[in-house]
């Protein structure tokens, strides 16, 4: 696509800088400038991510790795404490290095979202620790729920990250399935105040920053075939409405959730990777979701390897932006070359492309990542290991 003239009109009310970059205008405004400045490739490369761990060589971070994989920027960066075991200080230190390249030196100047798993706190060196979400269901305490939400965002602010890969909404109805010990039970009804407490905690309605909530996974993913992750389930519209997406409508409406993670399997035979009528209908339409949703590990490709829907990782790709994906995670594949190279060919309108972008750019710009890409690396010890949160993991 063509990109706009960085020296034309919508330079910010005369103050020498593109509109995007102006914090007093509405978000729809900043968003849409932005979206006219950008290629092709610096679209889908806002529609994926990066592992942490792919930046680093010799035990540090690479500044030849960051060069090669964020020269045209990058939506997400995955799991920094989980995957690197740098202690709070440090963790924080790796994200201001990395969204100081891309604030500095790329075209734009995008800054990424780093998200980390954050299921029953924060999964990082120091971080602490509180029973599993099955354990915190059997407390029947939803308010223990938000406080621990609120104790995880402080330390996940603390390190720059601001979206968590959690709640897990999923409601567990087969005790073979490997995951049970992540949901919070059989009860749609409870595991959605229990959901609803969580987001709230993370996400915060009062003024204060807030890191995004990522429910998961939508949908059905509690009660695959013979117990087996990944595995078929077979369920009618009615109880997958009015059962498994119960927990899912009650963040959204209670909640204002903001973003969903896909599952990885198939319902009824079609892969929830490339179900408009999951995602579009029932998640947007019928719910009310107007955030981001993101693809659970690796899920695009799957319906290559897996599902065996699609021939390709090009028409994987085409398969998942059309149903309603937004985010390839944890690392820019089908969304890189082979949606590129879709779209550049005709095969996929790139409207789809910009219809998900500008749900990642409205993330971006509402957290308020382009006027505060960084942390105060210094001070996220003193986040960590705090006797208040000690005390109530132990409630």
């Amino acid at each position: 696509s063509a990109v706009v003239d960085l020296e034309d009109e919508s330079l910010a009310k005369g103050k020498g800088q593109p509109a995007y970059r102006d914090p007093d205008l509405d978000v729809d405004s900043r968003v849409k400038d932005l979206l006219g400045r950008m290629t092709l490739v610096e679209k889908l490369h806002q529609l994926g991510s990066v592992r942490s761990g792919d930046l680093v060589s010799d035990g540090g971070i690479s500044v030849d790795a960051i060069r090669d994989k964020l020269s045209e920027g990058i939506g997400q960066v995955a799991g920094i404490g989980a995957s690197t075991g740098l202690k709070p200080a440090e963790s924080a230190a790796f994200a201001n290095a990395v969204q100081r390249f891309l604030v500095e030196e790329t075209r734009l100047g995008v800054p990424a979202i780093v998200h980390e798993e954050a299921l029953a706190g924060l999964c990082a060196r120091g971080a602490t620790q509180y029973p599993q979400a099955i354990g915190l269901a059997a407390t029947f305490e939803p308010d223990l729920v938000r406080q621990m939400a609120d104790a995880i965002r402080v330390e996940m602010l603390a390190v720059g990250a601001r979206q968590a890969m959690a709640p897990v909404l999923d409601v567990a109805r087969d005790p073979r399935w490997g995951r049970l010990e992540e949901t919070f039970g059989e009860d749609p009804y409870l595991a959605g105040r229990m959901g609803v407490a969580y987001v709230r905690g993370l996400q915060r309605s009062e003024p204060g920053p807030g890191v995004i909530a990522t429910a998961k996974h939508f949908l059905g993913c509690g009660l695959p075939e013979g117990g087996k992750n990944h595995a078929p389930v077979q369920l009618g519209p009615t109880q997958l409405r009015e059962v498994y997406a119960e927990p899912f409508a009650a963040a959204i409406r209670e909640a204002n959730l903001q973003a969903v993670m896909i599952s990885c399997s198939s319902v009824d035979g079609v892969p929830s990777a490339a179900d408009a009528g999951m995602l579009d209908q029932l998640l947007r339409e019928d719910l009310g979701f107007q955030g981001m949703v993101v693809a659970d590990y690796h899920s695009i490709d799957l319906l290559v390897r897996h599902h065996r829907v699609a021939a390709d990782k090009g028409a994987a790709a085409a398969m998942a932006l059309q149903a309603g994906l937004d985010v390839e995670l944890p690392v820019l594949d089908c969304f890189g070359e082979p949606l590129a190279a879709m779209v550049e060919g005709g095969g996929v309108d790139q409207a789809l492309v910009d219809r998900a972008l500008v749900r990642v750019l409205n993330a971006k710009f509402r957290l308020g990542l382009f006027e505060s890409p960084y942390v105060n690396a210094d001070a996220a010890h003193a986040c960590f290991d705090i006797a208040a949160h000690r005390q109530l993991a132990g409630q």
